[in-house]
């Protein structure tokens, strides 16, 4: 779908988001978070976020049941994560507009499991909320009651043509086993999210094991972004993912499937399409001590 069509799959601009506020059709969901401070993402909205966005609490709305050995953030399961959508007013017409801080991770999330559910409607806030606040725009505090019209169409919306369906994509992610089968193989590249010193093993704040998974190329997802915290263009997107090969075998993951996200859409804005997300990653993998590890 292109932009000239109205209809945003990658990435809006602060100001068209601006000409947008008052329409019913968009959605506008805040997705700041902190891996360190859950209750961070929570104290930021209220204390501000752009007029009429909605809260989701990112471990319970974007992320599935822990059971040990399943990653740090599992998927969700996918009628609860429509659930969640349709609770804010969304059907299937809707454009959903995700945001973060900016260049950051937690937007791109809520951008895949949309893709995931089958909603193509749905992109990034480019530049987040830091570059709404650059530009003056304005800001609201406390928190965002459900409009009416929207409450009325999300009790209509299960199981009607006009709400929002769920029509899963399993395509677009991979399992551990699907990893451990394609180890070496040509058909599979991945591209590991983290930032160097984690991938290479030299730390490890988060999981218990340090290192990454054998065959695995880095690319930290903050170059993706630009020096001003906007996603790069698609063609400087193309020249630098370029290196990596079919991008339909390409496989992204990082330490729990968050920051991979942002990769997944970088490449579906540079038009590289094809490419699928390990969700378990790393934080999965590193639970079986008999599945490989490199470092270096």
């Amino acid at each position: 779908m292109s932009e000239v069509e109205g209809r945003y799959t990658t990435i809006v601009s602060p100001e068209l988001l601006r000409q947008h506020l008052d329409d019913p059709l968009w959605v506008i969901i805040d997705c700041r978070h902190s891996l360190q401070d859950f209750s961070l993402g929570h104290r930021l909205y209220g204390e501000g976020h752009i007029p009429g966005a909605f809260f989701t609490d990112f471990e319970n709305d974007l992320a599935g049941e822990k059971t040990g050995g399943n990653g740090r953030h599992p998927l969700p399961d996918p009628e609860h994560f429509a659930d969640f959508l349709r609770s804010l007013g969304a059907t299937d017409d809707a454009q959903v507009v995700a945001y973060d801080e900016g260049a950051d991770m937690y937007a791109a999330r809520l951008w895949f499991l949309c893709r995931w559910i089958g909603h193509e409607m749905v992109a990034i806030l480019d530049g987040g909320i830091s570059a709404w606040r650059a530009l003056g725009y304005p800001i609201e505090s406390g928190v965002t009651p459900c409009h009416p019209e929207r409450s009325e169409r999300s009790e209509r919306s299960r199981g009607t043509s006009s709400g929002l369906s769920l029509c899963l994509h399993p395509e677009l992610v991979v399992t551990a086993d699907d990893v451990l089968e394609s180890l070496n193989s040509s058909q599979m590249l991945l591209i590991d999210a983290r930032a160097g010193d984690r991938f290479r093993g030299e730390v490890e704040p988060i999981d218990p094991v340090a290192g990454h998974i054998p065959g695995a190329k880095n690319r930290w997802f903050k170059e993706s972004f630009d020096e001003r915290g906007r996603l790069k263009s698609p063609q400087r997107l193309r020249e630098e993912f370029a290196a990596y090969g079919d991008p339909s075998h390409v496989v992204h993951q990082c330490g729990s499937g968050v920051s991979s996200a942002v990769n997944a859409l970088a490449m579906e804005r540079a038009g590289l399409r094809g490419s699928r997300l390990y969700a378990g990653s790393w934080s999965e993998w590193c639970t079986d001590p008999t599945r490989p590890i490199e470092r270096g």
